[in-house]
């Protein structure tokens, strides 16, 4: 009983984990990277589809992203689809291949972002204490309707504590990357 409460909360608290760190993914530091490109959906013959489902998405160097459709009709498509974006790109057409120049960062840009970044490890936060409180009181219910002892609760609410404990820690740890990886240039 306990410890599938226990296992509930620790699957949970890890898909916080996850989406903390797809939301990192989103904010853009100044190297490039490939997966800057995730949220860009395109038209693909009448249906919206991902940019990477269309096109090969490569780093070219340590500001630049290439992007090469595997049919060449798409071209003006994810052009036009990657100017859309909010991401502030200007791509560049050479033949087939789309060059994205990814401009420099300025400090008081890094600075926002990490504002941005340690908003979204609160909100990680938050979600793990949620996850934590709605384990404890699935705990107290077992404990009123006399489903487990009051030891078997106690050490079962002092287990999801550390649970909480430690993806709280991975919070911090990936916050403390992302922050560092703003920040360094």
């Amino acid at each position: 009983m306990i410890s599938d409460i226990q296992q509930d909360a620790s699957v949970r608290m890890a898909k916080s984990i996850e989406a903390l760190q797809k939301a990192f993914t989103k904010i853009r530091t100044g190297r490039a990277h490939p997966s800057l490109l995730d949220q860009i959906f395109v038209s693909y013959y009448g249906s919206e589809t991902q940019l990477s489902q269309v096109a090969n998405v490569s780093v070219e160097d340590a500001r630049t992203l290439k992007v090469t459709p595997w049919e060449k009709d798409m071209v003006k498509a994810i052009e036009k689809a990657i100017m859309a974006s909010d991401l502030g790109l200007n791509p560049t057409t050479q033949g087939v291949a789309i060059r994205i120049p990814l401009p420099p960062l300025t400090e008081e840009r890094r600075r926002d972002l990490v504002k941005v970044v340690k908003n979204e490890a609160e909100q990680s936060r938050v979600a793990i204490r949620n996850i934590r409180r709605d384990a404890n009181s699935e705990i107290k219910e077992a404990l009123k309707e006399k489903m487990v002892s009051e030891d078997e609760a106690h050490s079962g609410e002092e287990k999801i504590q550390q649970i909480t404990d430690k993806y709280i820690k991975e919070v911090e740890k990936h916050l403390e990357v992302k922050e560092a990886d703003l920040l360094s240039m």
